[in-house]
């Protein structure tokens, strides 16, 4: 009997079954290529979806920040149940800032589904993602989605795709990939071009065709290797990965491998499995299954539960270091504590610590000699996604200029190089190759074609940052840009990235409009009139290049004399908003970033001019 929509209930009621033929596929794909409409699509043909509940657009992406900025964050897995068969999906980040949460993901499968734009074809990160998967031995399914798109060319798509696996280095069964056609927004998928266009089972068949069953050696010892982390407040740290043998019941004692070989017990408190979007409590976690288990308050990614202290740990999971270092200490503005909950350096050490329990990808250390640390990880994003939670939590803090991590590499100081794939509007390409010369860029490709040019560049790291507004101004927003890491290479020399010098307040008080009105001759402010400041912020741009002090306070002087023409009408321009990004990007060595879950700040690392003179 259907059930009425005011019966239906948040729980998901489903038969426990160890028999059926399980799956384990990740989908990965370059940002924007729709990895996660897919994945949509897919929820929406399972047997056991509810279509009274429905699913909204995009619902893997159920992190406020990933809703906001479009882009999937953090790997989750969601699994179907078709024909008597269950598929275990994992959805990936395709943003490289989020790389670390990749990487993780394709020892927990059999097989990757690689997803690419029917006209933009393999990108950046198309090629990061597949690189992992063909190093570790997988399948590699290929869907060309987007082909309703006017400019698409499916065909071509494929023949590139296949030109990028044997650049990576595909094997002969690798390189003879299956592929196949999808609209993803329309929860359609078709075999042929020419075949009828009705919904996405032809994708899931073509899963079942091409995909092996995972294994179910229940005989053997349970091991279970965790490639996830995820906290709850009733239950602790949440392990999930895949069972690769053996079968574990709720309350049984395991033993937990560690990197560095050594040993510890824990016992298992609760077992879940996935269907849908949920998970569920399941009696007995079993071979093949991917399963999230609750109990190891120590538990960590790469570690190998099992219940015979005797077995062999599983190989280590392996991410790739971090690239970029930010220093977070307490907020000493004159402001400090004004908007804050959280203000102290124990809160912050408290926050970033909980924060390492699920970000594999993320390290601190404390800063010798002061009360601060050291955050490092992928990217700008990878940090300013961290930044952007704390603040919404209540966290008040100070942060540093990005520092690109150097490498030691045969005696010699290495710097990392990233490959980045430009498209813009042909009368906009020569801006953007001269300023990618002057942060040491060096061209590698340019293909133009119905009015676009394709740029592709080997920059430097440090040249990138604070690359992104430049990149905006330069193509009036009409360019896309992205860039993953590639290689190091011996250090490339100084680069200037900040022709621009800063408008700073000699004083604390008020600002007046009058004098906004005069200093915005100067360069663009980030301030209107009646905005409170202190001596040391900084309130705009310089053109001329250098560092200027000025007082914005200051207002007209009245006399009782009246001439014709004195009173000029004040017309203020628009100020440029600060965000946490563009302050991420802009801020110099000898400035901070003040974050405040109200206001972003920018200011001197020393306030006054007398200290800035001393410090020089």
């Amino acid at each position: 009997m259907a059930k009425s929509p005011s019966s239906t209930k948040k729980t998901l009621i489903i038969t426990f079954n160890t028999n059926m033929d399980i799956y384990n596929v990740a989908i990965v794909a370059h940002v924007d290529h729709g990895k996660t409409t897919l994945v949509d699509a897919l929820l929406k043909a399972s047997e056991s979806f509810d279509t009274h509940k429905g699913i909204e657009e995009r619902a893997m992406d159920s992190n406020d920040q990933e809703k906001e900025r479009g882009i999937t964050i953090y790997a989750k897995n969601a699994a179907i149940t078709y024909k008597g068969k269950k598929i275990n999906i994992v959805d990936t980040p395709g943003h490289s800032d989020f790389g670390s949460e990749v990487e993780r993901v394709p020892r927990t499968v059999d097989a990757v589904i690689l997803v690419v734009d029917a006209y933009e074809g393999p990108m950046p990160q198309t090629k990061f993602v597949l690189r992992k998967s063909l190093e570790l031995g997988h399948k590699v399914l290929v869907v060309i989605n987007k082909i309703d798109k006017p400019m698409a060319r499916p065909d071509t798509v494929v023949d590139l795709t296949f030109d990028l696996f044997g650049n990576l280095g595909a094997s002969d069964d690798q390189l003879d990939f299956p592929y196949i056609y999808a609209v993803a927004k329309d929860g359609v998928a078709i075999r042929d071009l020419n075949d009828e266009k009705k919904d996405i089972t032809p994708l899931i068949d073509f899963i079942f065709e091409n995909v092996k069953p995972a294994e179910t050696n229940t005989d053997a010892a349970f091991r279970m290797q965790p490639a996830t982390l995820k906290y709850d407040n009733f239950l602790g740290r949440i392990a999930i990965g895949r069972v690769y043998e053996g079968t574990l019941k709720p309350n049984e004692s395991v033993t937990v491998m560690k990197a560095d070989g050594s040993k510890y017990t824990g016992k298992i408190t609760k077992i879940f499995a996935f269907e849908g979007m949920e998970k569920y409590e399941i009696p007995e976690a079993s071979a093949g299954d991917m399963v999230a288990v609750a109990g190891l308050p120590e538990i960590y990614v790469g570690e190998t539960i099992t219940n015979d202290a005797s077995s062999e740990a599983l190989p280590a999971i392996k991410v790739d270091p971090p690239a970029l270092a930010i220093e977070f200490m307490v907020n000493d503005s004159p402001f400090a504590g004004r908007e804050g909950k959280y203000v102290t350096s124990r809160h912050i050490k408290d926050r970033l610590e909980k924060e390492l329990e699920t970000n594999v990808g993320l390290k601190i250390e404390a800063v010798a000699g002061k009360d601060s640390l050291k955050v490092f990880g992928r990217g700008e994003m990878h940090i300013a996604v961290l930044i952007e939670t704390m603040r919404r939590e209540g966290y008040e803090l100070q942060i540093s200029q990005p520092e690109v991590i150097m490498r030691e590499i045969d005696g010699q100081k290495s710097e990392p190089i990233e490959t980045a794939v430009i498209n813009v509007p042909d009368e906009m390409a020569g801006s953007i190759i001269e300023a990618l010369g002057r942060r040491k860029g060096v061209m590698k490709d340019m293909k133009s074609e119905n009015g676009n040019t394709l740029l592709e560049f080997e920059i430097p790291t440090r040249g990138l940052l604070g690359f992104r507004s430049t990149f905006l101004l330069l193509t009036r927003g009409e360019g896309t840009l992205y860039h993953s890491f590639e290689k190091y290479v011996p250090f490339l020399g100084p680069i200037e990235k900040r022709d621009v010098g800063s408008m700073i307040s000699g004083e604390n008080g008020s600002t007046m409009a009058y004098s906004l009105w005069k200093l915005q001759e100067r360069g663009p402010l980030f301030i209107g009139a009646a905005t409170e400041v202190y001596e040391g912020m900084i309130i705009g741009e310089h053109n001329q290049g250098t560092d200027i002090v000025v007082n914005a306070n200051k207002n007209k002087k009245l006399t009782n004399v009246r001439s014709s023409g004195a009173d000029e009408a004040l017309s203020l321009t628009t100020t440029v908003p600060i965000t946490l990004e563009t302050a991420i990007e802009y801020i110099k060595d000898d400035e901070y970033a003040e974050i405040t879950p109200t206001r972003v700040r920018l200011r001197k690392k020393h306030l006054t001019e007398n200290e800035r003179k001393r410090a020089k």
